[in-house]
């Protein structure tokens, strides 16, 4: 097989495993809500709990990655077996109806796919020589997976029931078959004392010294809060006040993140790093206004515009601001600094926004009941103003005390 037929056969492999990877994950998560809420009448709170096993899964999952894949196996086969195992508890959660158990299967199962998150760039980048040109064309089909996981719930109308779990789980246990004939990626580390210290970046702990670095490690963290409420509710409320096939629509963020990603070196040199966060904070807060005041008739345009802005807050802040550690970091700890922050916003950030959010429409949930039947009632206006009076003022923190003159455009260097 010659060189050429032989690169274009790893990228297509390395393309399909990036799809699956990411149609798992939306297949599944985007209308957990709507389904313990419709079919299984878990109470807000329960709901927020069960979203956040996923960032309880970001926090864990540096040992395992850190322990396993970088010393002990090829990365492919982790990941084999990660997805095998995890597709098994897929199933069996899809069963459950206890709120209790569900939430720790869903820890089980978040432990599970969160370390594949990383294995599947250590595969990649360990088969391309060219990572700036060609991991983007690699990576671009897992929004393609979500996307596509998104319409196919759509399309099926089973947002309210247990199906998109098996369909998850189906897609995990294909992918685990699939990563067997991935190409060889041996561990990084072997022999190699892997400290607590490494997996976890607290290296990165030294940049704090630095004033913007350390308000742009607080401020990732915290405009994590707010960001969990759309990944909790925003089907469930599509969904409840009549928006419909709400998964499907939802994909114009995936789609709104594809064209962000392609166009953002243009905005880069001419709005800089910190206008460019700035923007992105600034996008969740409006997009919750969005939802806040709009309505499913002549406002629905609303929910959409909130949908789409999806891409500009993603890319803009969460993009920009890898790019900003990559600048910022020294060489020697710019992967554990990555590591870190990832740790902070996907981790941290997340588990505490998913119990603050279910809180947050818990409270602001009636009960009414007429004869036998009892139905609770959620102020979504309220529930959104929440996270987005919460953006609103840690865009005005950052606005006020993150400077940074040596990054501030990437054309000044």
């Amino acid at each position: 097989m010659s060189d050429t037929k032989m690169n274009r056969s790893i990228s297509t492999r390395l393309s399909i495993m990036m799809f699956l990877q990411f149609f798992i994950w939306g297949a599944w998560f985007v209308t957990l809500g709507t389904y313990l809420s419709q079919s299984l009448s878990f109470t807000p709170e329960q709901i927020g709990r069960s979203y956040s096993t996923m960032s309880w899964g970001a926090v864990i999952a540096p040992f395992i990655a850190g322990t396993i894949a970088d010393r002990f196996f090829p990365a492919q086969k982790v990941m084999a077996f990660m997805h095998l195992l995890g597709g098994c508890i897929l199933f069996y959660a899809a069963t459950i109806t206890n709120s209790t158990v569900l939430f720790w299967v869903l820890i089980a199962y978040a432990i599970c796919y969160n370390p594949t998150l990383g294995l599947v760039n250590a595969i990649s980048f360990n088969q391309i020589s060219n990572p700036e040109k060609e991991f983007p064309r690699i990576r671009v089909f897992g929004t393609v997976g979500w996307i596509a996981a998104g319409l196919l719930i759509g399309f099926m109308k089973v947002e309210a029931g247990n199906l998109p779990i098996f369909v998850a789980g189906g897609a995990s246990i294909l992918l685990g078959i699939f990563s067997l004939f991935l190409p060889d990626t041996p561990p990084t580390s072997l022999g190699h004392k892997v400290t607590v210290k490494d997996m976890l970046g607290l290296e990165t702990l030294k940049l704090m010294k630095q004033r913007s670095f350390a308000v742009f490690v607080i401020g990732s963290l915290l405009i994590c809060i707010p960001l969990a409420f759309y990944y909790n509710f925003a089907n469930m409320f599509l969904n409840d006040v009549g928006v419909s096939n709400a998964a499907g629509k939802m994909t114009m963020g995936q789609m709104s993140e594809f064209v962000f990603m392609v166009i953002m070196p243009f905005f880069f040199v001419r709005l800089g790093i910190k206008r460019m966060m700035l923007i992105g904070m600034l996008a969740w807060a409006v997009r919750y206004v969005l939802f806040a005041f709009g309505s499913p008739d002549s406002l629905v345009w609303m929910y959409y515009a909130g949908i789409l802005l999806h891409g500009i807050s993603y890319d803009f802040f969460f993009v920009t601001g890898q790019i900003y550690v990559d600048r910022t970091a020294p060489k020697i700890i710019q992967a554990q600094a990555q590591g870190f922050i990832t740790f902070i916003t996907y981790g941290v950030g997340m588990v505490i926004g998913a119990n603050l959010a279910g809180q947050v429409a818990g409270y602001f949930t009636t009960t009414l009941a007429s004869g036998d039947v009892v139905k609770a009632m959620i102020d979504w206006q309220k529930v959104w103003l929440t996270p987005a009076i919460i953006a609103g003022m840690i865009f005005l923190l950052f606005l006020a005390l993150f400077k940074d003159t040596k990054t501030e455009s990437l054309d000044e260097n």
